[in-house]
């Protein structure tokens, strides 16, 4: 029990930085959801739902357009379809014997952010730790979007667009230490950066989504890399994992 405490805990204060940037981004996207037509209480139910700023400016976007259902739900599955990878990944990281509830329950949480603070973590993953950073930075993305909304465009473009920077340092603070401690990781960074600058150049990508770009990327450069440098997995490395497992 204290051991998932002290999870909860941790996930918290990891979500604290990541529900800052999320509110500002979220901020601006409540300017779009307004323009959809959208009040605070649905931006901010269409925020907890589907926590993610491509997908809901698609979804605004569809909205807006007066599309049918099912256009809006296979312009979603489009845009968010890079979280069915990291759900992949991230199940990997947890004990063998966790419920199926807590892996649900842990699916539906997934964001880039989330998704990068709990890769990161050493040893098995306790899903307590993904409640924790769950529990502080989702309220944060669906309040901004209905502050967004209540606001309108009362602020100006510029000091909407620069809240958003937060976003982009928090990211850099994911990437950096693990890039620092592994040379590996740091090569796959490198590569994703030179990769998504490449795609973003070439005209026969551009009818591609950003969303569906990143999936195909990951799976490429992920794939070759894992066949170029497998991760060793002993019953020593998994007694140490063991060890060192998130309290």
């Amino acid at each position: 029990m204290n051991r998932n405490k002290n999870a909860f805990i941790n996930g918290i204060r990891d979500g604290i930085p990541i529900a800052l940037g999320y509110f500002a981004v979220a901020f601006s996207l409540g300017i779009v959801a307004k323009k959809a037509g959208l009040g605070p209480f649905q931006g901010f139910l269409s925020s907890m739902l589907n926590h993610a700023s491509a997908g809901e400016y698609a979804e605004f976007t569809v909205i807006m357009a007066d599309a049918p259902y099912i256009e809006m739900a296979f312009v979603i599955l489009v845009t968010n379809i890079r979280y069915l990878l990291m759900s992949c990944a991230l199940s990997q990281k947890f004990d063998p014997d966790t419920s199926i509830i807590h892996r649900l329950l842990v699916g539906f949480g997934i964001t880039d952010e989330i998704f990068g603070i709990s890769i990161g973590r050493t040893g098995t993953l306790n899903p307590y730790y993904n409640y924790g950073a769950m529990a502080i930075a989702l309220p944060g993305w669906s309040f901004g979007t209905a502050i967004g909304i209540i606001a309108g465009n009362i602020l100006p473009v510029s000091v909407v667009s620069a809240l958003s920077v937060a976003l982009y340092g928090m990211f850099i603070a994911i990437i950096i230490p693990a890039s620092r401690a592994d040379k590996i990781v740091g090569a796959v960074v490198i590569a994703s950066f030179l990769a998504s600058l490449t795609v973003s150049e070439i005209a026969l990508f551009d009818s591609m989504s950003d969303s569906m770009k990143i999936s195909l990327l990951t799976v490429l450069i992920a794939g070759a890399f894992a066949i170029l440098f497998p991760v060793k997995d002993n019953e020593e490395d998994l007694k140490k994992e063991a060890s060192e497992h998130d309290t």
